[in-house]
């Protein structure tokens, strides 16, 4: 039987357990995984490979062995509770394994669960699956997370409250990394907030999103870009100490000021600019950013970006100046030019 998207995502969380078998395929491998992960962990339960009541194959076991499908599943296990083999890597090639199987198959055996990559309408293997009416096949689609499936992450990771923003975020963070990253970003978010009765805010997500920048280098640019001329020379220093290059701070500032053009240039707003981009910017750093594209306006911001450019090209260039100090210039030319485009 073929399961819609819906019908899948509900089928994962509470699979048949009286079903000959899945399988599940799609071009994203991380996806299909982890959608295999919680089949298995619906079905089986824990323990099931200490107790010995899942077996693991791939395709190439069974192109070498094509009786060794059949034989998993008709073997009788040592505990009891529900058992399945796991064939990953399957292929059309090994269609005639798994009908050989499913013709044989009894209540009480195991389950025959499958992966796959991708396959088309026609594929042997699907047919197997979509024509056997005790077995299932789900495609897995390269579709960023939904709401409620979202939701149901933060219940596995004992997460019961997140405020609307927070949501908001969540589901913008989901659309712009990896499904692997997004899941795991959840489970860090249920260890940080362990004990915490208070609803998830955008800054429980931004302190444990995936960093794009280290902590000194958000200093500086912040620094630069609200005028406080005075830290940015301490803050180089200790940079240099880290072994941060000019030419990677360069990089760094023309990222963060692009970023802040993006904000003042959105029809929307600076917030809803920040929200925009990908990956999008969360909880109190996007609303200290928005401050500053808004402090700084876009032409001066266009103007902030030439230079930039220019320190870039020098940095780059066969020129004798000593670079870290060609960039602590810039960086103070810019913090005191939306002040001078005020005068």
């Amino acid at each position: 039987m073929k399961l819609s998207t819906r019908d899948a995502n509900t089928y994962f969380k509470r699979p048949d357990t009286s079903a000959a078998g899945c399988l599940i395929f799609g071009d994203d491998a991380m996806r299909v995984a982890l959608k295999r992960q919680d089949l298995m962990a619906a079905l089986l339960g824990e323990n099931a490979e200490e107790e010995m009541r899942l077996t693991r194959m791939t395709g190439a076991d069974l192109r070498s062995d094509s009786a060794g499908l059949l034989d998993a599943v008709k073997a009788v296990g040592f505990f009891p509770g529900p058992r399945a083999v796991l064939v990953e890597g399957a292929t059309d090639g090994l269609a005639k394994v798994f009908t050989t199987a499913f013709e044989e198959w009894q209540q009480g055996d195991a389950q025959i669960i499958a992966t796959a990559g991708r396959l088309t309408a026609k594929s042997a293997l699907r047919k197997v699956f979509e024509g056997n009416k005790l077995a299932y096949a789900a495609a897995i689609y390269d579709d960023p997370p939904g709401r409620a499936e979202i939701e149901d992450m933060l219940k596995a990771a004992e997460i019961t409250d997140a405020d609307r923003e927070a949501m908001t975020d969540l589901e913008a963070l989901a659309r712009s990394i990896g499904p692997g990253d997004f899941r795991q970003m959840i489970e860090k978010l249920g260890l940080y907030k362990r004990g915490d009765a208070t609803p998830v805010v955008p800054a429980d997500i931004e302190a444990v999103a995936p960093l794009t920048q280290e902590a000194e280098l958000d200093d500086i640019l912040h620094a630069t870009a609200e005028a406080e001329t005075g830290a940015i020379g301490p803050i180089l220093v200790r940079l240099k100490q880290q072994g941060t290059t000019p030419v990677s701070l360069c990089i760094a500032a023309l990222r963060h000021f692009r970023a802040l053009h993006m904000a003042a240039a959105h029809p929307n707003g600076p917030a809803a600019g920040l929200q925009a981009m990908r990956p999008p910017v969360f909880g109190p750093r996007r609303d200290r950013m928005a401050r500053q594209a808004g402090r700084w306006g876009r032409d001066a911001l266009e103007a902030a970006l030439s230079m930039l450019i220019e320190t870039d090209l020098t940095l780059r260039s066969a020129s004798t100046a000593p670079q870290m100090a060609v960039m602590e210039r810039t960086l103070i030319r810019l913090a005191m030019l939306p002040g001078r485009g005020r005068r």
